[in-house]
């Protein structure tokens, strides 16, 4: 058989050389992408959340962890002109540096339009409608509520994300029923419904994204039931909104996602207790 002359060889090694460096380039460039998106989206969650007595939030955020995945997930809390506490959480569709820039519109346009009405329904639609004009063609699931510290009123909108999970002291816990309407940024002029609830003293409510809940490895239904075990077990020891959203967040690595993850749990003290 006659050998390869090294000519041959020189080549063959060139041309190896030559996709290594491309796939190396390629490889650098999509580390960048996610790096970037990443920072973008960190630096769009809020830094602070509200201080107000008896009332207490916590937040865990878990990036994406399967390849180049880099999701929308947000949470936000602030105090709104009134003196109530305006909270949200959401998901945009799609996972890339796109979808880390819209969520910073979506969570920015919220913030903004709640200044003028912070009425969970009109709030949700003025967003929708915001977004619509903006003519992109990602859109994004969302719930937004607006708690009363002085009586523990909770004023719930929902815009095609899952619903929230409750626990009270006294050992009953749920899944949030309410209507609901569909993502923010699909249908012009749409209406979404107000479900009032009640944070009482020692209770809890959980906000979240699916990657908490539904992944590979668990269905949404599981999910949500293992988080109301959780909220329920925390609401009855009278454990504080950190120790319950940690628990949650950790219980999240059981669905196998591939998705980002965040939860904020909204707690009220219970003056005849202690955690």
């Amino acid at each position: 058989m006659p050998r390869k002359r090294p000519q041959d060889d020189d080549e063959l090694l060139a041309r190896l050389r030559s996709l290594t460096a491309q796939a190396r380039e390629r490889a650098e460039y999509q580390r960048s992408q996610v790096e970037l998106a990443v920072a973008l989206q960190r630096g769009m969650l809020p830094r602070d959340l509200p201080d107000t007595p008896r009332v207490h939030l916590a937040v865990r955020y878990a990036p994406a962890t399967y390849g180049l995945n880099v999701g929308g997930d947000w949470y936000d809390a602030f105090t709104l002109p009134d003196g109530r506490i305006g909270l949200s959480i959401g998901d945009v569709q799609g996972h890339n540096i796109e979808a880390a820039a819209f969520m910073g519109q979506v969570r920015a346009g919220l913030r903004a339009l709640a200044s003028v009405s912070g009425e969970p329904g009109e709030l949700l639609a003025r967003t929708n409608d915001l977004l619509i004009s903006l003519g992109n063609d990602l859109f994004a699931t969302c719930t937004f509520m607006r708690l009363d510290p002085e009586t523990g009123t909770l004023e719930s909108a929902r815009a095609g994300h899952i619903p929230v999970v409750w626990a009270t002291a006294d050992g009953k816990s749920g899944i949030g029923e309410d209507e609901g309407g569909p993502p923010l940024g699909i249908q012009p002029g749409t209406e979404y419904p107000v479900t009032r609830f009640r944070l009482t003293a020692g209770g809890m409510f959980v906000l979240l994204t699916d990657g908490v809940v539904e992944g590979p490895s668990m269905s949404l239904e599981e999910g949500l039931e293992q988080v109301v075990r959780l909220a329920g077990i925390a609401a009855v020891a009278g454990l504080q909104a950190h120790a319950l959203a940690a628990a949650v967040i950790k219980g999240a690595e059981q669905v196998g996602h591939e998705d980002d993850a965040a939860v904020l749990v909204v707690g009220h003290d219970d003056p005849d207790r202690t955690a």
